[in-house]
């Protein structure tokens, strides 16, 4: 069986020791876009390759764990990634996490957890035996990563960093306008309310139509008093999002709201994410900007 997958496609095992951070790596992973799934039997990894070429492209980014909790499938792993290699043109590249044995140890006994292959006995005996069993799986990898004293957020920063094909995609500025009447965003990190600033809904012509219109939009700009609040917004956010991205988000979510989300939040919003664009990759949406106002002394 001959299975051709494009050059721009990516497979990634994830591998390793039990508790040296698979789980953060993952979520690493799906923060890049990949389809992630977790515990795959390794004798599916060729059927799965077949499932990426006929999704026509739509999976060509996926990352797949493989590890001790499949114990009796486990033995194909390596069977399996000779079979990939042989059935297409796609080398998938094996991420390998370790650390030390007396740092596993320590976090089993943080979180309490027993290992998968010394359920009732102690976690070196399950830590040893697995070191064993993956010392093949080890030499076969492309990426070792030691984790006994990396925090989780530097891993993560070292997975997107290393597996990024848009290294200014790693941190996603998500500014959204929105109407309070609606009911706040569920997902916003910070919110901003500009029911203060002068109304569009009260000029008749202007009722109608929206922040995105030109008209609107120069009319919420031009006083003062929202001048001063962008200034104050554009110098918070500027000092605060080199820390968020520092801190290891993948996205923040801006909300601006006002009371219909049809005029002030939503001039505000293309704004303040236009403002941004050149140094984030940076995303705006209007919630609410289709949901016309009724009755007509609603506010907007």
């Amino acid at each position: 069986m001959n299975t051709t997958v494009g050059n721009d496609v990516q497979l990634v095992i994830i591998t390793g020791m039990s508790g040296a951070g698979k789980t953060v790596a993952i979520q690493s992973f799906e923060d890049l876009g990949f389809y992630c799934v977790d515990n795959l039997p390794p004798m599916l990894l060729p059927k799965f390759l077949e499932l990426m070429k006929e999704a026509n492209n739509q999976m060509n980014k996926v990352a797949v764990v493989m590890d001790m909790r499949g114990r009796e499938f486990f033995d194909d792993l390596i069977k399996s990634l000779d079979e990939v290699i042989e059935m297409s043109e796609l080398t998938p590249k094996v991420l390998f996490l370790d650390a030390e044995d007396s740092v596993l140890v320590r976090r089993y006994k943080e979180t309490r957890r027993s290992h998968p292959l010394s359920p009732t006995g102690l976690p070196l005996d399950g830590i040893l035996q697995e070191r064993e069993l993956l010392e093949e799986l080890k030499g076969r990898a492309q990426f070792i990563y030691n984790t006994s004293e990396t925090k989780p957020k530097d891993l993560r920063e070292k997975i997107l960093t290393e597996f990024s094909l848009n290294k200014k995609a790693v941190f996603t500025v998500n500014v959204m306008s929105f109407g309070f009447k609606h009911g706040l965003p569920i997902d916003a990190d910070l919110v901003f309310d500009v029911r203060f600033l002068p109304n569009p809904h009260y000029i008749d012509h202007m009722r109608p139509r929206t922040g995105l219109d030109e008209d609107v939009a120069t009319y919420v700009l031009k006083w003062s008093d929202t001048q001063k609040f962008l200034e104050k917004v554009i110098d918070l956010l500027t000092f605060m999002l080199p820390h968020y991205k520092m801190e290891g988000k993948s996205q923040l979510v801006i909300a601006i709201g006002c009371t219909g989300g049809q005029h002030r939040s939503v001039a505000l919003s293309e704004y303040i994410g236009k403002y941004f664009s050149n140094d984030y990759e940076t995303r705006i949406k209007h919630r609410d900007i289709k949901k016309r106002k009724v009755p007509s002394h609603d506010q907007s």
